[in-house]
């Protein structure tokens, strides 16, 4: 079975033989930012799946963010654009969670640490325990304000 950078190469030449102009783009944009995450640090390494996922997440996040601020500043059309991007690279991550979903996770993690009642001090403590359960399936900042908000109340 192909790796994920394989399957990304593959669905851009795809992408590209059927002229199909965002998704090329999309693509040729991520495997530049793995390559250069391959390539960054002292020894150049072969990116895992696992890390593949992280850097497409980053990518997604980029999205989001930039997509909030083109509709922010009133440029609808640009936000359009990023959110037509963010759905090529969502379907190259794992299935996201749901609000619940992530409420559960960080409600376990709250009564496994016994940080109930702790408040914003025990704020490091729960997002250890529940980061690596969400990791690529949500979004990093929409999980660290569930943890604040149960923490808080």
């Amino acid at each position: 079975m192909p790796g994920l950078k394989e399957r990304l190469h593959d669905d851009l030449v795809a992408s590209m033989k059927a002229r199909d102009a965002l998704r090329s783009s999309t693509l040729r944009m991520v495997l530049a930012a793995i390559s250069n995450a391959e390539v960054a640090g002292k020894q150049p390494r072969r990116l895992t799946d696992e890390q593949v996922v992280d850097v497409l997440s980053s990518q997604a996040k980029q999205r989001r963010e930039a997509a909030t601020a083109f509709e922010g500043a009133g440029r609808a059309e640009l936000a359009g654009k990023e959110r037509a991007e963010l759905a090529i690279l969502s379907e190259y991550l794992p299935e996201q969670l749901g609000e619940d979903a992530v409420a559960q996770i960080v409600a376990k993690a709250i009564a496994d640490t016994g940080s109930a009642g702790a408040g914003p001090a025990a704020m490091g403590r729960v997002m250890g325990m529940v980061a690596p359960q969400t990791k690529g399936r949500a979004d990093g900042s929409a999980v660290a304000a569930e943890v604040r908000r149960q923490l808080a109340g």
